[in-house]
């Protein structure tokens, strides 16, 4: 891996150390070669502090160390992208960033839906909404229309027309995602099941 330290007049490089599995940006630090080579050979992130003005392992005092787990450089090598396990709260203050947010998985504009329909579910006597309608109307309605969008998605896969199977198959996660609430639970449930099988 090519990395250019020279850039800088401290020959240091800016490193943002992400969550190898919540994806969420946890810091950033900064790197000589020194650290970097430390980083390598430990399996543990080393910074170089520029307060210490000394190589720094993350965790070498709280026992939170970060595990390399991947590298990337960025397209001028100028920049680091460390993918790492966290070993406990990041951030000095005991957070689990350093932009004080808990460190949970995200699934894009899922978990937005996800949010929605929790809120519509806490509002159900209010909302007027579709989702809350179901809420309303019980686990039972709600288990029906799975079944209903279940079996639609899987009449439109045995037929050729891609634009009827995906909104079938739209039609069919959102209400499955209403189920999870309805149920107490969340992708972050079932993504936990699929991760502990895989291992």
């Amino acid at each position: 891996m090519t990395i250019d330290f020279s850039k800088s007049t401290d020959n240091l490089v800016p490193v943002i150390i992400q969550d190898a599995h919540t994806k969420t940006v946890l810091m950033l630090g900064y790197m000589n070669e020194a650290a970097y080579q430390k980083t390598i050979e430990t399996q543990k992130i080393t910074f170089y502090s520029r307060s210490k003005k000394r190589l720094w392992t993350k965790g070498e005092e709280s026992g939170n160390f970060l595990l390399l787990h991947s590298i990337k450089t960025d397209c001028d090598h100028d920049t680091l992208l460390i993918q790492a396990k966290p070993l406990g709260p990041v951030c000095h203050t005991g957070n689990d960033t350093c932009w004080a947010e808990k460190n949970t998985p995200q699934f894009g504009f899922f978990s937005e839906l996800e949010a929605i329909i929790k809120q519509r579910k806490e509002n159900a006597t209010s909302d007027k909404s579709y989702v809350a309608s179901l809420f309303e109307k019980g686990i039972n309605k709600i288990a029906q229309k799975v079944g209903e969008e279940a079996v639609e998605t899987i009449i439109e896969a045995k037929d050729n027309n891609d634009d009827l199977f995906l909104n079938e198959s739209a039609d069919l996660l959102f209400h499955y995602l209403i189920l999870l609430q309805a149920k107490g639970f969340t992708l972050k449930d079932i993504e936990k099941i699929l991760a502990e099988r895989h291992r």
